[in-house]
């Protein structure tokens, strides 16, 4: 119950009690709207007397034997009986009788009308609870009329802090079931079940005689649909479709793109799909009609259907609404079903993009061919990488399986091998010139005169498209400045080789045992390097990347500080290819790599000072996924002193059909005669024990182009931000001129979050400001995200709008000077509209 109500009630019953002479007042309270309350007015000059129906002759002694002199307001939680059946009657006769009219006191109170009296009494039932009474208070109500009454008191029944009954239907759609409703028990129990479904009516044109939750969400699903499916529905779902399908596609979408209330919307579609068989219903619709549309599961498993078909057949100019493979692709996993399928998107859209590169064409000349890869033959190979990558993350590859064969014949027969054989043709007649920097060049070139400290991080099998991930990474690093070149490795690609040759080094041979000596030093191990980088830099260390993981702020400093150039050694990618259990999940180390570097750079110039990065390869790889039958595998390399499954050092001369040959001295730029023998294509030597998916050792653009990624990061503080905030549901059409939108503060406040304060509001496409504007200030700090939202009400201006224009909602940072959001609305307002409300 309201203060005021109970002041004014209060103040009418101490006036009864004033001047001399013992004064009895009888109130009968027929609904017992007051029992709560009657206790705690301050009576000035009298007492309660609490009358019972079975205590009315101890009442009457009381008042007539006991306690003559006392003043007292006796207090009947029932209606008065009548003459015969009330004892108290002949003491009534002395006495007065006190009347409180609660609807009256409502409407004068809260500034009703008294033409909606009849409403307020019509419902006075809910205004007998003092915590309800005080909660419709609570909405704070600008215009009542018969709706808004109605709608408020349905929003206390759903413990909403605002009365719009589209937030009313949220509730019961969203915190109760389609059956045995909760908050509509609550209505009938208030008698607001019509006037509930009075609302649905005006707001979303659903009316039946004899109307469910279950129809109303059949009815908003099937007119959803009938505005993104481009074509006639079927007479099944004809019945269900409303005239306000403005109004119902804004609820929807709400709800679709809601953080919160997003998967109980998918419980709804899912339970109505069932119930009312939606998705075969959509199967025996034109698959083209269908890409727009987002309401049901289904959709995207018949769009996949259709993109697999389609793929399998190598069409890779079908089109759906003149959209391709990949456009289908990205736009889907974006949409709020196919955020559920972005997997299987992902997986399409890299093998479009490795069917439509075709067969390989040869490039004439090594240095146009280096051109090609460095440029875009890279990414057949990143697009093959990701089809496995998301592929082997499906619990499900069963109806891919034929797309899997399919790319990996391409990729295996019309391309790997087509420039394989392409590249040793070229190399051999450029006489294993590329034009590119040396690999063994890569100290004197770029660490020797180097004037601040540099890290060179050594990742081993970094091949160079998975480090033009790291580089696309960066480039979106606003912290980071970064570029990327390529050198040619050695052959043998292998670690003891390509290592050595990122070392300082006068000389670089094999001896009789086929060891890599640098200044005729053995440097297999990280001391062994560092000894002979400390013979060039002084102030240097080499280091493993895991030894540093886990290593506090004070720890790392002492390993940085004081050196001009450290050498960290990674090892993601070759730990997991070399190893036969494990060779299947190189490409989720490729990813697992380029995220430990990032990582780690960024913690570097923050913790230990170091600003300078390099970051680099002993050689790269060849990845296949299917094995190589072992008749299929180059034989005779046992005589080999040295040999791998890419490559043969031997003393001995190799003459057999597939398979090339150089010398070690033109290779290393000395006069060692001695012969490496490597596969003309992307085949492997016969070797016991080794794994056949994942090698290196020999001669192609995927193990020899090594890639150079600079890096500059940005001096500065500890990294701060200020909070962000964001759309709870992104919002695209307006369909009132008032509004409420929920924002949320995306991180709680910390030492490397700041609070900052934005304005909020709408402007048109000249930039004219066509609502109110609100404040957030974005200071929260606790870390449930369900408190850090904030809830925003917007009154627009009352004129035409235009839907043809564009409209937009604006979050501006003042302190920072930045539009942080800038999000396109439509604005559906018919103008003069009564906005739905009815008296």
């Amino acid at each position: 119950m309201a203060e005021m109500n109970l002041k004014q009630i209060t103040d009418k019953l101490n006036s009864e009690f004033t001047g001399d002479g013992r004064k009895l007042v009888f109130w009968y309270d027929a609904n017992a709207e007051f029992s709560e309350d009657v206790d705690s007015m301050e009576l000035m000059n009298a007492k309660v007397l609490h009358l019972e129906k079975d205590n009315q002759f101890y009442i009457k002694y009381f008042l007539e034997c006991e306690d003559k002199n006392t003043n007292y307001l006796v207090y009947a939680p029932f209606a008065k009986p009548n003459i015969r059946e009330n004892h108290l009657e002949d003491t009534i006769r002395y006495s007065k009788e006190f009347f409180a009219d609660r609807a009256s006191l409502l409407a004068l109170d809260l500034g009703i009308d008294e033409k909606y009296k009849p409403v307020l009494q019509h419902y006075i039932k809910f205004f007998a609870n003092k915590d309800r009474t005080q909660k419709f208070y609570d909405l704070e109500i600008e215009e009542y009329n018969r709706s808004t009454i109605e709608v408020a008191l349905m929003s206390v029944l759903c413990r909403n802090k605002i009365a719009l009954f589209e937030e009313v239907l949220r509730c019961v759609l969203i915190d109760g079931g389609l059956e045995d409703n909760k908050y509509m028990l609550e209505f009938e129990k208030y008698d607001l079940l019509d006037a509930f479904w009075q609302q649905v009516d005006m707001a979303f044109g659903y009316s039946q005689s004899d109307p469910t939750l279950e129809k109303l969400v059949m009815t908003m699903l099937v007119t959803y649909a009938a505005n993104t499916i481009n074509m006639d529905m079927p007479q099944t779902w004809k019945n269900f479709i409303s005239y306000k399908s403005g109004n119902i596609i804004a609820f929807m979408d709400n709800l679709m793109n809601s953080l919160i209330y997003s998967e109980r919307f998918d419980e709804l579609s899912r339970e109505i799909d069932q119930k009312y068989g939606a998705k075969s219903v959509i199967e025996n619709m034109e698959t083209e009609t269908l890409i727009d549309s987002n309401i049901f599961e289904g959709i995207d498993e018949i769009l996949i259907n259709w993109i697999i078909s389609r793929l399998e057949n190598e069409d890779v100019n079908a089109k759906l609404s003149g959209k391709i493979i990949p456009e289908i692709c990205t736009e889907r996993r974006k949409k709020h079903f196919g955020k559920n399928y972005r997997i299987e998107y992902l997986v399409l859209e890299n093998a479009y993009y490795i069917i439509a590169a075709g067969k390989y064409e040869f490039i004439s000349g090594i240095d146009n061919l280096v051109k090609e890869y460095t440029s875009s033959a890279f990414n057949i190979d990143r697009r093959y990488r990701y089809f496995y990558y998301y592929l082997d993350s499906l619990d499900d590859t069963t109806k891919f399986e034929v797309l899997r064969d399919l790319i990996e014949n391409i990729y295996t027969n019309d391309y790997l091998n087509k420039i394989t054989v392409n590249w040793n043709m070229e190399m051999n007649e450029a006489e294993g010139e590329t034009g590119l920097v040396l690999q063994r060049n890569f100290f004197s070139k770029y660490i020797h005169f180097a004037k601040d400290r540099v890290v060179v991080i050594i990742s081993d099998a970094f091949r160079y498209e998975v480090a033009y991930t790291l580089f696309e990474k960066l480039q979106a690093d606003e912290k980071c400045k970064a570029s990327i070149s390529a050198m040619q490795g050695v052959l043998p690609s292998y670690t003891p080789l390509g290592m050595a040759s990122l070392l300082p080094h006068r000389t670089l041979e094999y001896n009789d045992k086929y060891e890599v000596l640098v200044d005729g030093k053995v440097c297999a191990s990280t001391e062994q390097r560092e000894a002979l980088l400390k013979e060039y830099k002084p102030n240097s260390r080499c280091i493993q990347f895991d030894s540093m993981k886990n290593m506090k702020r004070k720890e790392l400093r002492e390993i940085f500080t004081g050196q001009d150039v450290v050498y960290v050694y990674h090892n993601q990618i070759d730990a997991r290819g070399d190893a036969t259990k494990t060779e299947n999940e190189v490409f989720t180390a490729c990813e697992e790599a380029v995220k430990e570097i990032h990582d780690f750079m960024r913690r570097l110039s923050s913790q230990a000072n170091s600003h300078h990065f390099y970051i680099t390869a002993d050689h790269g790889f060849i990845y296949k996924r299917d094995k190589i039958e072992a008749s299929d595998k180059i034989s005779g390399a046992s005589r080999s002193n040295s040999l791998g499954q890419r490559y043969v050092l031997s003393d001995d001369t190799w003459n057999t059909d597939g398979v090339c040959t150089t010398t070690i001295g033109n290779v290393l730029g000395n006069d060692d005669n001695r012969n490496i023998a490597y596969p003309l294509a992307s085949d492997i030597f016969k070797v016991a024990g080794a794994g056949q998916n994942f090698v290196h050792g020999g001669s192609s653009p995927q193990e020899m182009i090594i890639p150079l990624v600079e890096v500059k990061v940005e001096r500065g503080k500890k990294e701060t931000s200020v909070a962000e905030i964001a759309l709870v549901s992104l919002t695209s059409r307006i369909t009132s001129l008032n509004t409420t939108l929920d924002f949320v503060q995306t991180e709680p406040i910390s030492d490397v979050v700041k609070e900052t304060q934005y304005r909020v509001y709408f402007v048109s496409d000249d930039n004219e400001k066509i609502s109110n504007e609100n404040i957030i200030i974005a200071d929260k700090k606790d870390k449930e995200t369900v408190n850090r939202m904030f809830r925003l009400r917007f009154s627009f201006k009352n004129q035409n709008y235009d839907k043809s224009h564009k409209y937009y909602l604006i979050a501006y940072d003042d302190k920072n000077d930045s539009e942080v959001i800038s999000h396109e609305v439509m604005m559906d307002i018919a103008f003069g509209d009564n906005m739905g409300f009815f008296d």
